[in-house]
This record gives C-alpha cells, sequence and structure tokens, in this order.
C-alpha cells in the first residue's frame, strides 16, 4: 500500500519551500522505496525553486541523500531491503549507444522511477532530479541506489550524491590530474573545493584556488590548495601564469560556469593543458573569442557531466577513502538541520555562509 510522509516542496517561482504531506506509492517492476537518513541542500535546488530548470511545478526537492532500502519492486536484484545506499540522479540504462561503446558514465538514455509521487490530493509531484529525498522516504529506480559501507555518516556520504561528486570527478575523472600536475581551481564553493581536495588526493604538486571571498579561499586551503588568488584583487591569469612558471596550469577547472570565468581559465592554462567545465551556465551566457587563439593554444576543452562518474565504481571507492582518513569529506558538512531548515538553508548558501547544510531525518 502507498505510505503518506513529509516531504519540503516548491510550488511556484520564486516562493518559499513549503513541509508537506507527500504520498509514496509502494514500488513498482525496477523501483525501490528508500527511507531517507540524510540529504545536503544542493544549489541545484534553489534553482529548482527558482525556475532556473523547468516549470513543472510542484517540485518535490532534495537529491544529496543517503538512507536505507525499505522496500523493492519486482525485477529488483542491485540492492534489498536494508542496504544503505547513496542516490544518485544518473542510473545507467546499460544499453544506449555510450553504455554499448563502453563508456556508461555518459549515459544517454538514464532512469528514474515511472510511478509518480504526490500530494494528498492527487497532484503528481516532479522529484528534483529524478530522486526527491527532501522527505521522510522517497521512490527511485533501483540504478539510481548504489550500496556502500553501512557504517559510514550518512550526512558526510550522502553528498556524494551530487556536488562533492561532481567536483572530485571533475578533477580526476574528466581532467585526468594525476601526481606532479599543476592545477587551477576557479570557484571555491562545495563544487570547487571537492576539485581540490580531489586533486590533492590523487597527488597534484601545485594546487591554486581562486575565488572573490576570502572565507572560500581559506575554506579551499583546508580541502589542500597549495596557493590562494583573490580574483578581485589580482589579475587571474598573470597570477596563475607566475605561479606555473610563466607557462600556465596542466588541468584548470571552472567550478563557477561564466563566460570571464571560463575565458580566465582557457587563458590560464598551459600550452596543451586541460580546461574542465564544471560549473553550470544558463542558456543565455555567450563567449566571444578569436577562434585562432582555440588553434593555437591546442589541448582539450572539456565539460564534466557529474564528474563524469560511474556512481557504482565511484561512490564505494571514495566512502572507503574517506573511511580511511584519506578524502575529508566531513569537512564539506557546515550544519545539520532539520526537515522545515529547507529554506533558511536556501538563505545561507546564497550568502556564502555554507559549504553544505545537511537535512537529518
Amino acid at each position: 500500500m502507498s505510505q503518506t510522509v513529509r516531504g519540503v516542496i516548491s510550488r511556484a517561482k520564486n516562493q518559499p519551500v513549503e513541509l508537506v504531506d507527500i504520498v509514496i506509492p509502494d514500488p513498482g517492476p525496477g523501483e525501490v522505496v528508500v527511507d531517507i537518513t540524510a540529504c545536503g541542500v544542493c544549489h541545484t535546488d534553489l534553482t529548482y525553486r527558482d525556475g532556473g530548470i523547468n516549470d513543472d511545478y510542484p517540485f518535490l526537492l532534495g537529491h544529496e541523500a543517503a538512507g536505507t532500502v525499505e522496500s523493492v519492486g519486482a525485477g529488483v536484484t542491485s540492492v534489498a531491503p536494508g542496504d544503505f545506499v547513496i542516490l544518485n540522479w544518473r542510473a545507467v540504462c546499460g544499453q544506449c549507444r555510450a553504455c554499448k561503446r563502453g563508456r556508461p558514465h555518459l549515459c544517454f538514455d538514464t532512469f528514474n522511477a515511472e510511478q509518480p509521487m504526490t500530494l494528498t490530493d492527487g497532484t503528481a509531484l516532479s522529484p528534483a532530479l529524478g530522486i526527491g529525498a527532501f522527505a521522510d522516504k522517497t521512490l527511485v529506480h533501483a540504478g539510481q541506489c548504489t550500496k556502500v559501507d553501512e557504517n559510514a555518516d550518512p550526512a558526510v556520504v550522502g553528498l556524494l550524491g551530487c556536488g562533492v561528486m561532481a567536483g572530485i570527478g571533475a578533477a580526476i575523472n574528466t581532467g585526468a590530474v594525476t601526481r606532479d600536475d599543476t592545477v587551477a581551481v576557479i570557484g571555491c564553493g562545495g563544487v570547487g573545493d571537492a576539485a581540490v581536495a580531489g586533486a590533492k588526493l590523487v597527488g597534484a604538486k601545485k594546487i591554486i584556488a581562486v575565488d572573490t571571498d576570502n572565507t572560500k579561499l581559506d575554506w579551499a586551503r583546508d580541502f589542500g590548495a597549495t596557493h590562494t588568488i583573490n580574483a578581485t584583487e589580482l589579475d587571474v591569469v598573470e597570477t596563475i601564469q607566475d605561479l606555473t612558471g610563466g607557462f600556465g596550469a596542466d588541468v584548470v577547472i571552472d567550478a563557477v560556469g561564466r563566460p570571464e570565468t571560463w575565458k580566465q581559465a582557457f587563458y590560464a592554462r598551459d600550452l596543451a593543458g586541460t580546461v574542465v567545465l564544471v560549473g553550470v551556465p544558463t542558456p543565455d551566457m555567450r563567449l566571444d573569442m578569436p577562434l585562432v587563439d582555440f588553434f593555437s593554444h591546442g589541448g582539450s576543452l572539456k565539460s564534466s557531466w557529474y564528474g563524469d562518474c560511474l556512481p557504482e565504481r565511484d561512490f564505494p571507492t571514495l566512502v572507503d577513502l574517506y573511511r580511511q582518513g584519506r578524502l575529508p569529506l566531513e569537512k564539506f558538512v557546515t550544519e545539520r538541520i532539520g526537515l522545515g531548515d529547507v529554506e533558511a538553508a536556501f538563505a545561507k548558501m546564497h550568502s556564502g555562509e555554507v559549504l553544505r547544510s545537511v537535512v537529518i531525518l
């Protein structure tokens, strides 16, 4: 039978969120009901609330989550009731052209649950990124559940479900940072600091963090940045070049996603270096650059989708590294809050007071 739980929804553009009763159906074929333990407050949830994704209101917000499998539908064999899982928003299909070519991290036909979760009056909810985890329980596709070490702190490892994985993956998977590389990260919020942590994890010899906020630069140092640049005080490109023998960094990661920061990344890299765009631009943003510069600089210009991760490969490994004390994921958790505190967490995020607020259920 279906069950009624509490969840945080957004009914209209730019309006405060509401804590309401929602209805979770029994899992159908390929579906799973997860009892949510913790869910991070990600900027993408704020973007949903403010109409920056689409207009499919009402949204059930939340997607950076960990919890315990409560029940599974027909045909589900990858997880079982009682499993501790991290949720992901890109459940690979295994059948599309990317999957068949051995590139499942680029899957073009990812899965979500087919049944809708609803309000008590039957209004269908649009779950954020196909998850909707600001709720006591949620319904997802089985492929969105990755089993990990049950002894890990849910508030910490749940962040791998989105922003932290995006940053770590941008450095390790997309940027292919390795030992002795020089790396620059532009933008030191949660995603940028995760990129810093990823670069440190694989042994980058110099990690340069760039931001306009000294507090965020302090955060970046705590995650392993060897040098910092306040972009309001110094020329970003010239300073990165000065710090790298006049050449530029091997890999530059743009965790902001604006034309001006992408241009900084482009010109701050070494010849044949790599630019990774992980910050998400808005549809109206445009670039105007000489085409000859693309030819003469060479190298690689990449976009990073979800850190080019494969959850079943990356989540357990990163959780193990965290449990071993080699990856300080706990530093991303600024505060632990209740379901009724999400709107206040959005305000703190907007003002730059927190890396992550995490809802505890």
